[in-house]
């Protein structure tokens, strides 16, 4: 489960910024495509922030949706799964978005 790889990096990387504040948000932007379980990483957020400064914090997941640009009808169209094909039937295709994975914003008191 590399979510919680993942859950370890986020924490590291608000601690390494928010020092000892007491932080109650963190929250993500986590493209479809990233290779992600979003259940899985809550619930790994919650063991990674214990005896933390972010223990306690809500993890808030917003997922965004891939797209890609058709290169054959330059068609830009949005991917429900990993197989990158336009409706043109061309896999001549550039992958726009989809495998973000970044801290957005967090809330400290």
């Amino acid at each position: 489960m590399h979510e919680l790889a993942i859950a370890e990096s986020v924490v590291s990387s608000v601690l390494a910024r928010t020092g000892d504040r007491h932080v109650s948000v963190v929250r993500l932007r986590v493209g479809r495509l990233a290779g992600v379980v979003p259940d899985a990483l809550t619930f790994c957020f919650e063991l990674a922030t214990a005896g933390t400064a972010l223990e306690e914090a809500t993890l808030e997941i917003a997922e965004e949706h891939a797209r890609a640009h058709c290169r054959s009808c330059a068609a830009d169209f949005e991917l429900t799964d990993a197989i990158m094909l336009c409706d043109c039937g061309s896999a001549d295709v550039a992958l726009l978005s989809g495998r973000e994975l970044a801290v957005t914003s967090v809330e400290v008191s």
